[in-house]
């Protein structure tokens, strides 16, 4: 354990080659008569008082109910006086609110207290439950991952969460929420890519009445919506350049202020971010700030690809079946389980969309099946004529024996043929898998919006998917409501 004598760093997660550490840091407080009485704190708000249900107690005629708090932000801990009958001092100075430093004297009333902080290097070993929250999957990566978060959530610390489209980042943040102290307050969640950007200031900080065209009445900006809870800032990588400033600096100030008001106002927000870019060329490209990157980069978790975790697939099957809506039709079984085969199917599969997918292709297949297990003819047909892929780690002997491919070493056996065109001279993996997952989306696409007559609601709601963003994937591939009908290869 190693002691700072100036300033205590942020809880930060570092990943090396020996794993992911934990770097967390500590508040612990002494009695000054007694140093033997200590307390050691790594949440996010210690409260001081005489009251049973204070973190501290302090049986002291002098001290108020709930006399002060100690409050753990990203640049470090903040005392605040809770307007007590005989004040709060830090080194003999009375203080309404004051950042603290290791080794700073606390007077509480009459009982004198001794500020320390530490920050304490933690080995992340993969957790032995195959859940977290709202996460499901027994995978080691994911079990690290559960590890991370247990250990974060009761702070204040800021989180980014990357991974490819459609694995899970929003139920990431979710369970970081669930499992904080601010659990009681309210999870907002903004969408940085589905707002047109001269709209987005407005969203995130709020306006004033009359403050521009169309300003109608005051609005409450999401920032101040979320006061005391969670800020969720989905597609972070699409926050335009010019709008990343002001998002510095209500991080940093912990204040927003309105379009159109002259003063700002304090907030009390945890922030999680979430991006499938790669926010390093992100600051490369001259597309994000360099500064607004460090200041987001605290703890940084990576979700896995679905194919890179096969082996949760099971378990991911059977935890949609359980709680899907779509899983209650009235006229057939509840479907319970999935037949071997369909399973092998499953995780032959490469999953471009991901869990996203896999929850749209077992809501397809519930509908079609007339019996208590999926069969392989419930699959797509995409599903079912997949190449096998390669089990990736931490399978068991037995399931890999059962779902690994065999590769032939006879160089006259056929070998498999993808597209020509993903495999033409000079395309990389990282290319071929982009255009392999933005032909997967453009088809699926096109095929929601015909089952559903050109209704992009109906559209979007059948695939699970916000109206926005099923709105922004048809510009994307230049799809029109209008001509859904017409045949894509025409």
């Amino acid at each position: 354990m190693k002691k700072f004598p100036d300033f205590v760093p942020p809880t930060k997660v570092s990943y090396l080659d020996r794993g992911p550490t934990l770097h967390l840091r500590r508040c612990i407080l002494q009695a000054a008569d007694d140093p033997s009485q200590e307390w050691t704190f790594e949440k996010e708000e210690i409260r001081i008082g005489s009251m049973e249900d204070n973190d501290i107690v302090l049986n002291d005629d002098t001290v108020s109910r709930y006399h002060c708090k100690i409050i753990q932000d990203d640049t470090g801990y903040v005392l605040i006086d809770n307007r007590s009958t005989n004040g709060t001092f830090i080194n003999k100075v009375r203080v309404r609110e004051a950042f603290l430093k290791p080794g700073s004297a606390l007077a509480v009333g009459q009982s004198q207290l001794k500020f320390n902080a530490r920050e304490e290097e933690v080995q992340i070993t993969p957790s032995r439950s195959d859940h977290c929250g709202q996460l499901i999957g027994g995978n080691a990566k994911m079990r690290e991952i559960y590890s991370i978060i247990e250990k974060i959530a009761p702070t204040a610390t800021t989180v980014v969460i990357d991974g490819e489209t459609g694995t899970g980042k929003e139920v990431v943040a979710q369970s970081i929420h669930s499992l904080s102290p601010r659990a009681k307050h309210e999870l907002v969640v903004f969408d940085c890519g589905a707002v047109p950007p001269n709209l987005i200031e407005s969203e995130l900080f709020g306006h004033e009445k009359g403050s521009f065209t169309g300003a109608m009445m005051t609005r409450t900006g999401l920032f101040e919506q979320a006061d005391g809870g969670t800020l969720f800032l989905d597609e972070l990588g699409e926050l335009p350049i010019d709008l990343q400033p002001k998002l510095l600096r209500a991080l940093e100030q912990r204040e927003v202020r309105r379009v159109g008001a002259t003063k700002p106002q304090k907030v009390d927000v945890r922030i999680i971010a979430a991006t499938n870019r790669n926010l390093e060329d992100e600051v490369k490209a001259g597309r994000f700030r360099q500064d607004l990157f460090y200041r987001l980069s605290v703890v940084r978790l990576h979700l896995p690809s679905l194919h890179d975790r096969a082996d949760d697939i099971p378990l991911l099957v059977q935890h949609f079946l359980e709680t899907g809506h779509y899983n209650r039709k009235p006229a057939a079984p509840k479907v319970s389980g999935i037949a071997r085969d369909a399973m092998q199917a499953l995780q032959h599969y490469p999953w471009p969309g991901n869990v996203r997918e896999l929850v749209n292709v077992i809501e397809r297949a519930v509908s079609f099946c007339d019996h208590e297990l999926i069969e392989l003819s419930d699959l797509p047909d995409y599903v079912r004529t997949a190449k096998a892929a390669p089990v990736k780690d931490h399978a068991t002997p037995k399931v890999r024996a059962q779902t690994a491919p065999v590769v032939s070493m006879d160089p006259s056996a056929p070998a498999p043929s993808p597209p020509p065109e993903l495999t033409a001279e000079g395309v990389t993996f990282k290319d071929a898998k982009e255009r392999w997952v933005a032909s997967f989306e453009r088809d699926y696409i096109l095929q929601m919006l015909r089952r559903h007559g050109g209704n992009i609601s109906h559209a979007a709601r059948d695939a699970d998917i916000d109206r926005k963003y099923f709105r922004k994937l048809m510009k994307k591939y230049d799809i029109e409501a209008a001509g859904v009908d017409e045949d894509p290869e025409e």
